[in-house]
């Protein structure tokens, strides 16, 4: 018995001793990934990292609107976030052919098939839409220009105002226990906009 037990306190302790190595190089490699990546791409790649950021976050909260995410606030306001903080690569594909026929279907399930198209797929529909038909000027040059991220960063600050009073104070909106993911997700909203205008005033 005695054997046993320290057979399997040798073997935890390896494998705990191994993990934790894994663990370390892990951390050199994506700290070493993080100093070349801002040595090649500098303050550029941090903008566009944060973009993603941001566009994944602002998915993350029409994703929680629609489960378990219930309130009053604009989330619809998301819609025009996510077109002006998508990153250039997602933009182009799904306001090119991609996205036309994206849209095309959907138009044609809401108009033919209305009792098969679900309320879930509304905003989604209506982002495809709204990447496929704007306007140049609003897909080249306000969305990489200043008048984007003060678009996004008003959106951003509206909906954390909101979310704020909506669960009754600051911190509520930080102990409740779905208060906690929101919150984060809205504060990554924030994050993009004004790391950008950061970088056009300086």
């Amino acid at each position: 018995m005695g054997r046993m037990d320290y057979l399997a306190m040798k073997t935890d302790e390896d494998t705990n001793k191994l993990i934790n190595e894994d663990i370390n190089e892990l951390k050199l490699a994506a700290k070493k990934l993080f100093d070349h990546a801002t040595k090649l791409g500098g303050l550029g790649f941090g903008t566009s990292f944060l973009k993603w950021v941001s566009s994944f976050a602002a998915i993350y909260l029409l994703i929680l609107d629609r489960t378990n995410w219930r309130t009053n606030m604009l989330t619809g306001l998301l819609i025009p976030y996510i077109f002006f903080s998508f990153p250039s690569v997602l933009f182009h594909l799904f306001r090119g052919e991609v996205g036309k026929w994206i849209a095309f279907v959907a138009v044609v399930l809401r108009l033919f098939f209305p009792r098969h198209f679900p309320d879930w797929l509304e905003m989604p529909g209506s982002l495809i839409l709204l990447l496929v038909v704007a306007p140049n000027l609003f897909a080249d040059t306000f969305r990489d220009s200043w008048v984007g991220t003060v678009v996004c960063l008003l959106i951003g600050c509206y909906l954390l105002q909101e979310h704020i009073r909506a669960s009754g104070g600051f911190r509520n909106s930080f102990t409740q226990s779905n208060g906690i993911s929101n919150t984060v997700g809205i504060v990554l909203l924030l994050v993009y906009p004004i790391w950008s205008l950061v970088l056009h005033v300086v």
